[in-house]
């Protein structure tokens, strides 16, 4: 297929086949639309990896015929990777108030704010980015201001739904806005990209409203200190709380940075008006604790969240013990159920009381179930559903549910190259795709020298022999062998691999053992064999030589 001439495409860089690290773009007689640029967790799947992110290098090659990126809500999985990629974009940046105000922070934090073209469209607004037409559409979310996307082109409407729900009852700001989506049938909508996370879930998501009601009626029964967790950016969950709090006689501390950010960020869009200014975690030991409520960061068991070194008892301001309560307003996201158990084994070994959505209802998903896809269905009348967001299992699900609803379902995964118009709709080619690890402030191949690395050294470990040798290739004493992780001291194998070690040693010709580069690479090689004979692995090896 020619990438670079007349026709209508799809390329899910990320988020396609996976949940997390979204990256979406949309190809029109030549130029190219970028829609969401987020990152993803390593989790159980990858424990060498605290955040990644889909690699951009595609696209990155095709800047020139970039027209700019858009944001559909500032969650992380859609807007995270921003101020990381954007070096390899350097296109205009397209937000609502709120995503905007949360990107500036990001942007501030790695020296860009002032680099990037950050242009901030109303809720409901339009982007004029020829050949795409872009219309905004309001959905409820578990987050302000989130946008489907409606795409003009010049072949047709395409319907980009970002994350949605229909909840009647949202509490901050307002329902998604069916009527805007009805209308669009009245032209047909050739596809719609459409959120899959809830495809296998049967009914209705429910709304922010019932959450208030349980929160309100939990915290009001309850003795001695209080800290809820929810995810950070769920802006309308934080009133929900601060309000189920004062209901009962506390104030609200906030307790975790990611937390204090979404909160500036929010008041700076006018949101949370109706509540005082939260406390810092230095004032919570000023409160009596049944007058003390935190909310605080760590839903999801994250290592170094502020509720996990409370559950531990580390944190330099917090403390929870005998008669306190935690609950958690949060799912649990897949793969972070062992880090979550952790964390509440720990609380509750300190005498805390846990409660979770498996005993009240103190969640509901921003992502739509089944019954919601339906009447999205219903109201579009796409011809084409092309599922998103999802694991297989959720794209199968979802695409079963689109084909009962009358539409044709494609399933594809990151990397497909969908042509949407003209002729035939259908998979046509494939382009690269890989992910990025965000190491501190660097960014390293996930697939790269660095990360396999990585890798064998948590699963296999390292074994580091330090040699002394003579100019004439006589070795000096007995070698040194350091292997944290897969040998003590003691240990009766070490004897037994240093022996082997050593007898390999032995073997080496005069000349090898002369030459530096010859000797510590076949130094290397008898260490991995006398290691993998006795363990039966293969860690990484390394030699030190001191030649004499």
């Amino acid at each position: 297929m020619d990438l670079e001439t007349g026709d209508l495409s799809f390329l899910p860089l990320g988020g396609t086949g996976e949940i997390g690290m979204n990256l979406n773009l949309y190809r029109c007689d030549g130029k190219w639309l970028a829609i969401d640029c987020g990152i993803g967790f390593g989790g159980a799947a990858h424990p060498e990896v605290d955040v990644m992110m889909a690699d951009p290098s595609f696209i990155a090659g095709r800047r020139d015929q970039l027209l700019g990126l858009v944001i559909t809500h500032a969650h992380e999985d859609h807007i995270g990777a921003v101020a990381w990629l954007w070096p390899q974009l350097r296109c205009p940046v397209y937000a609502t108030p709120f995503a905007a105000a949360v990107l500036r922070r990001k942007l501030t934090e790695v020296g860009l704010l002032h680099q990037v073209k950050l242009h901030v469209v109303q809720p409901g607004g339009s982007i004029d980015l020829k050949p795409f037409a872009i219309r905004l559409i309001r959905m409820s979310h578990s987050i302000p201001e989130a946008q489907a996307l409606a795409i003009d082109t010049p072949y047709g409407t395409v319907l980009h739904t970002g994350d949605w729900k229909l909840d009647p009852t949202p509490l901050l700001g307002p329902p998604s806005d069916e009527a805007a989506l009805a209308e669009l049938s009245k032209k047909p909508v050739l596809a719609m990209i459409c959120d899959s996370t809830n495809a296998m879930v049967e009914g209705h998501s429910g709304s922010e409203k019932d959450v208030s009601q349980v929160l309100t009626a939990l915290i009001r029964d309850l003795r001695g200190r209080v800290a809820v967790t929810c995810f950070a950016s769920n802006v309308a969950r934080m009133e929900s709380i601060a309000k189920a709090a004062a209901a009962a006689g506390r104030t609200t501390a906030l307790v975790g940075r990611s937390l204090r950010n979404i909160d500036a960020a929010a008041r700076e869009c006018g949101y949370l008006k109706s509540l005082p200014p939260f406390l810092r975690e230095d004032d919570v030991d000023d409160l009596p604790d049944d007058n003390v409520l935190i909310l605080i960061t760590g839903s999801q068991g994250e290592t170094r969240s502020a509720l996990s070194r409370v559950a531990l008892d580390t944190h330099p301001r917090v403390a929870l013990g005998e008669g306190d309560t935690v609950i958690f307003s949060s799912r649990v996201i897949p793969g972070n159920e062992r880090a979550i158990g952790t964390v509440q084994d720990n609380l509750v070994r300190r005498g805390v009381k846990v409660m979770t959505d498996a005993d009240h209802a103190v969640h509901v998903s921003g992502h739509p179930a089944r019954d919601e896809l339906r009447r999205l269905y219903r109201l579009v009348k796409p011809r084409f559903s092309v599922p998103v967001h999802g694991e297989w299992r959720h794209l199968t699900a979802h695409a079963e549910l689109a084909r009962e609803e009358g539409a044709h379902p494609i399933l594809m995964e990151d990397g497909d190259i969908l042509n949407l118009a003209p002729g035939t709709v259908e998979i046509v080619d494939s382009a690269p795709v890989g992910r990025l690890v965000l190491d501190e402030a660097r960014l390293i191949p996930m697939q790269g020298e660095v990360m396999n690395a990585r890798r064998k050294l948590l699963f296999n470990g390292v074994v580091v022999a330090s040699l002394a040798v003579d100019r004439s290739g006589n070795f000096l004493g007995q070698p040194k062998l350091s292997a944290p992780g897969l040998l003590d001291a003691d240990d009766p194998e070490a004897a037994s691999v240093m022996r082997d070690f050593t007898i390999g040693l032995a073997e080496l010709p005069v000349a090898t053992r002369r030459d530096d580069a010859l000797l510590t690479e076949a130094a290397r090689t008898a260490l991995r064999r006398a290691v993998g004979k006795r363990l039966k692995k293969r860690p990484q090896v390394d030699v030190h030589l001191l030649r004499v």
